[in-house]
């Protein structure tokens, strides 16, 4: 069986700088994949070209076995690609209830029959229907966060792209959200997940890729990535094996990894180039980015 999706050599420059270079992998139907690297590494540009908000330099992307290399924003969502944001862009003014509606009218195929029955049956399953009727700005950030997942699962995607979606949420909130990622999954969604948090990483994803200066680094299990030496040194800097990684990588380089990226989370959305994306999210016109 193809790939569900198919990214081969794209690359995304800004005035000259590359953001992305060459990144090339595949994502089988069914899984959670993970997307780490340090700040800067090009996680969130390459979730904003896959998802259309931006337009690659060069590369091309190919989705259910079609070429979709540049398509918009409002394209890809149709197609059935869909984004969360690392800082939740909910349309403020509306109600809970009324952002979801937006992602069933504008989401992938034919719109649900209308009514509020849809729309409610998400927001039960993320835990927010007690808040349906709120305005979406009057939310908690853990809320709103949970709103941007229950926005992107309306409109009824393929391939979902999570961008860090569980950074600033309480160890409860986070427990939460992978719990509903894997039931996305099972449910038959494909899952590309840029987290900080190794921990969240590790716990649910299948395969993990690893990206560093716009490049991709490694490729493999969890387990795999864990122990592999150029993603310890990422992480941490200094060669492994030297005093200035030891004690700190452990003999497979987890802990070392794990703590550096914690640090790392706390910038929350600061990801150097990767801030780019800024405004990009607004050409989600389904729901996925502000009006």
């Amino acid at each position: 069986m193809p790939p569900l999706l198919s990214v081969e050599r794209l690359t995304k420059t800004f005035a000259g700088l590359a953001a992305l270079q060459d990144v090339s992998f595949a994502l089988e139907q069914g899984g959670i994949f993970g997307l780490i690297g340090p700040n800067g590494a090009g996680k969130t540009t390459l979730l904003a070209v896959l998802a259309g908000a931006l337009r690659p330099t060069a590369g091309r992307i190919v989705f259910e076995g079609r070429d979709r290399t540049g398509a918009p924003a409002f394209a890809a969502v149709r197609h059935g690609i869909v984004r969360t944001h690392q800082v939740p862009r909910p349309f403020r003014t509306l109600s809970v209830l009324d952002n979801v509606e937006v992602g069933l009218r504008f989401g992938r195929g034919k719109a649900p029959v209308a009514g509020a029955g849809p729309a409610m049956q998400i927001l039960e399953r993320v835990g927010l229907a007690p808040h349906a009727r709120a305005a979406a700005g009057t939310l908690s950030v853990g809320d709103q966060k949970r709103l941007e997942l229950a926005r992107a699962v309306a409109a009824r995607p393929s391939l979902l792209l999570c961008d860090e979606i569980c950074s600033g949420l309480t160890a409860a909130e986070t427990d939460n959200v992978l719990r509903l990622l894997k039931e996305i999954r099972q449910a038959g969604t494909t899952i590309l997940y840029v987290e900080h948090d190794l921990k969240a990483i590790m716990a649910v994803c299948d395969r993990v890729i690893v990206m560093d200066h716009g490049q991709k680094l490694a490729e493999g299990t969890p387990a795999e990535v864990q122990r592999d030496p150029a993603v310890i040194e990422a992480y941490i800097g200094g060669k492994v094996g030297t005093a200035e990684a030891a004690g700190t990588a452990g003999a497979a380089g987890t802990e070392g990894i794990a703590g550096t990226a914690g640090a790392a989370g706390a910038a929350a959305g600061t990801d150097g180039t990767d801030g780019t994306d800024g405004t990009a999210g607004r050409d989600g016109a389904a729901g996925t980015g502000d009006a």
